[in-house]
């Protein structure tokens, strides 16, 4: 039999199931407040349903204590085929923390991933932050690619490690290492586009207007990057509500008209990039970013 031909591109649609997680991370003390990550569990099964209508199997990155809140829903992901990657404990943004305090949550983290039966392939950084261990911790556990930064769009490369920096001196390239990084982006997140949060999103776009920049970014990355990747980034409690899930389910139409697309997991996308480039070819030709 014939190897099927590389798909023009690949699809990644992610979500990030954060529930309650986002709101106590914050010490939020009010039952109000708290209820707008209780919405997140409440929505998931239209995200599901939704995902099950158009036939796709998504990447979920899930804090640890969405796990404990909500174990059977998570589950739920897992026994639906989906991919599960780690998202922190509590959505906690590490650029402040100790490195105990970072070991510590990314154990916890993985604690409540084993208790669904998941060894994630995959790291999201909770708000896209790193902190002091982050890449170290990632080598420990045999994590195969990330998804925390934007120094591409529509191109995997291989996660570096050792950059530095000063204000009045030249940017210090690290070196390549054994880490697939697949990026995302802001403009490709639903949340500062579509929910009201003081202080981090402060207007809420149509759905109609997200769809136009969501279509032609993905349009772009059908026309000018094959053999690329467009990576959609969503949140349960944001994507799940009735005008903006009939957005997303007539832009995947949109997106299954073109022909060459494939819907992949992330972990997938990550491991066809490495066989593609392995790292010793890739540190000898010289990259340090995508290409």
């Amino acid at each position: 039999m014939a190897d099927s031909p590389a798909p023009r591109l690949h699809v990644a649609l992610t979500f990030d199931f954060d529930a309650l997680s986002s709101w106590i991370k914050d010490r939020t003390h009010t039952l109000p407040g708290v209820s707008r990550g209780e919405f997140g569990a409440y929505a998931l099964p239209r995200v599901l349903g939704l995902l099950a209508k158009h036939d796709i199997t998504a990447t979920f990155f899930i804090p640890g204590h969405t796990i404990h809140a909500y174990t059977d829903l998570c589950r739920s992901i897992v026994d639906a085929g989906h991919e599960v990657g780690h998202h922190g404990w509590v959505h906690e943004n590490l650029k402040d923390a100790t490195e105990a305090e970072e070991r510590r949550i990314f154990d916890k983290g993985l604690e409540q991933l084993a208790r669904i039966g998941v060894t994630p392939a995959g790291y999201r950084a909770p708000s896209g932050e790193f902190g002091p261990a982050t890449i170290d911790l990632l080598k420990e556990h045999g994590i195969r690619y990330d998804s925390s930064l934007l120094g591409s769009d529509y191109l995997p490369y291989y996660m570096r490690e050792g950059d530095s920096w000063t204000h009045d001196g030249p940017y210090q390239f690290g070196t390549s290492i054994d880490i697939v990084e697949l990026p995302f982006s802001w403009a490709l997140d639903d949340y500062p586009l579509l929910e009201l949060a003081p202080g981090f999103s402060d207007a809420q776009r149509e759905p109609s207007a997200v769809r136009e920049i969501w279509q032609a970014e993905f349009d772009f990355a059908y026309d000018e990057c094959p053999g690329g990747m467009w990576v959609l980034s969503m949140h349960p409690e944001v994507i799940g509500r009735g005008r903006s899930i009939r957005m997303l389910d007539g832009l995947l139409e949109h997106i299954k008209s073109k022909p060459g697309i494939q819907f992949s997991t992330m972990g997938h996308i990550a491991e066809e990039f490495r066989t593609a480039n392995p790292l010793e070819q890739w540190r000898a030709s010289g990259a340090f970013h995508a290409r």
